[in-house]
């Protein structure tokens, strides 16, 4: 037979943290004019309503690149192409 669970630990089933959690860091910055046309340029040419998704995007997606690339090895890249 299933045993019912008891109220208190379904409540705590609830509290859990979701896997994309709520946004609570901000980040602000600043640009030169030069910097902020050509984004605005580029936002209006590929029709991106959302700034703030894209910036986060695109920051994050060259950070994950870069974390990626420097990955920790066994070996270095010069010792790996050594044969």
């Amino acid at each position: 037979m299933k045993e019912k669970q008891s109220g208190k630990s379904r409540r705590q089933q609830k509290k859990l943290p979701k896997k994309d959690g709520k946004r609570e860091h901000r980040v602000a910055f600043m640009l030169n004019d030069t910097e902020y046309n050509a984004i605005e340029r580029h936002l209006r040419k590929y029709k991106i309503t959302n700034k703030s998704k894209w910036y986060r995007r695109t920051i994050l997606s060259h950070i994950w690149k870069v974390m990626e690339e420097d990955y920790p090895t066994l070996f270095n890249e010069n010792e790996m192409r050594r044969r």
